[in-house]
């Protein structure tokens, strides 16, 4: 969570949103985290120290105090002497082309309700929707508006918080949502952006069948297909080898199944069977000294639900970045009660082919005609065997 939030200058203040909800009755779903109030770390006893903590997550050059700075936004967003604050900075974000406006304070709790009290004064005033797109980032006794979402996102890693004070505003589920020191405000990891380049909403409807008539969950109407299943590792090696998933090298051994690549790693990380797996394999060339080769995870599951949350909340995790996927990160295909863990389009192909369906929990996904998507174990995912540029026999 960095310190990346703040006013994008004049006609920006107006997107200067908050992006939790601030209603007690939403407390309950949220994630108890330690609040940046507290011990979280993101704090500073200078200007300087702010500016060495926000550069760990994002560029910010040429730091200035003067209050005449060109950099600074023409609508001032406050000032010294105002919320305890004490000193104002900005500095420049030469990778995403914005800035940085930081602004020390003595008093946390004033800082916020200065913040509150002014979103609520442009609500009155007939702008409804400011605040719902914060990025005013609060740490222990500093803050930071950046201008960019791209700057803001990346302080989302750090232990900053963004403060949200209008009432409409929400906290999906799947982000950290702590209580502010005022009430009516909230604090989150979660960057809201009315231009869709903020964090993933990964409430985001996903109804597979949105725009047909058939009860059925997938396509064809005709429903199901259904999915492939095995007895045993032996089973599933047997189903997948060799024509899609080459398990020539193929092995059960801990050490062997915990190795990850640079260019190949696994959904499933740490011990397998808090993922609700039993048997495990890997098929490939782990390489040791070497670089590893072709490197694919079979896995026999006694859990389906538990992967497929697990599995989920990886996805999201990476999503987080940039909405988009690592390439080198491995796809989770499954089946009744087996799955194939591949970063290899042309195995991921072959899968398919074998009624293997991919778990797919990014917002707003669809698929073309004539694919399959079906119900997942969780919500906010669909299986599927459609992903762009991968040809799908048999459609």
């Amino acid at each position: 969570m960095h310190l990346k939030r703040i006013i994008a200058a004049t006609a920006a203040l107006a997107s200067f949103s908050l992006i939790t909800a601030c209603e007690d009755a939403d407390a309950d779903r949220a994630t108890a985290v330690t609040s940046p109030t507290a011990d979280s770390g993101a704090g500073a006893d200078t200007l300087e120290q702010a500016q060495v903590y926000v550069q760990r997550y994002a560029s910010c050059e040429q730091m200035s105090t003067d209050p005449k700075d060109s950099r600074l936004p023409l609508t001032e967003f406050t000032a010294v002497g105002k919320w305890s604050v004490t000193e104002r900075g900005v500095c420049s974000d030469r990778v995403e082309n914005g800035e940085i406006i930081f602004y020390m304070f003595s008093d946390m709790k004033a800082f916020q309700e200065g913040y509150k009290q002014r979103v609520l004064a442009k609500i009155a005033s007939g702008d409804r929707n400011y605040g719902l797109f914060s990025r005013v980032l609060v740490g222990k006794n500093f803050a930071v508006t950046p201008t960019e979402t791209k700057t803001a996102l990346k302080l989302s890693r750090s232990d900053l918080r963004v403060l949200t004070c209008n009432p409409t505003a929400s906290v999906p589920e799947g982000y950290k949502r702590e209580k502010a020191l005022v009430e009516g405000c909230v604090l989150s990891d979660f960057v809201a952006s009315d231009g869709g380049d903020g964090s993933p909403n990964f409430e985001t409807p996903q109804d597979p069948n949105a725009e047909g008539e058939s009860e059925k969950p997938g396509q064809p109407p005709a429903g199901s297909l259904g999915l492939p299943r095995a007895g045993s590792l032996a089973e599933l090696k047997q189903l997948v080898h060799p024509h899609t998933v080459d398990c020539t090298s193929y092995s059960t051994d801990p050490v062997s199944l915990a190795v990850e690549s640079i260019d190949y790693q696994p959904v499933i990380t740490g011990d397998h069977r808090l993922w609700g797996i039993g048997d495990r394999a890997i098929c490939g060339e782990p390489g040791g000294a070497q670089r590893a080769r072709n490197l694919n995870w079979l896995d026999m599951v006694n859990d389906m639900e538990l992967l497929q949350t697990r599995a989920k909340a990886a996805q999201q995790e990476d999503l987080k970045d940039d909405n988009r996927l690592k390439a080198t990160v491995s796809r989770l295909l499954v089946g009744e009660n087996i799955a194939v863990e591949s970063n290899d389009p042309s195995v991921r192909s072959g899968l398919y082919q074998l009624q293997f369906l991919y778990l797919n929990c990014e917002p707003g996904f669809s698929a073309p005609a004539g694919y399959r998507v079906e119900k997942a174990s969780v919500e906010g995912c669909v299986l599927t065997n459609y992903e762009p540029g991968v040809e799908v026999g048999g459609n």
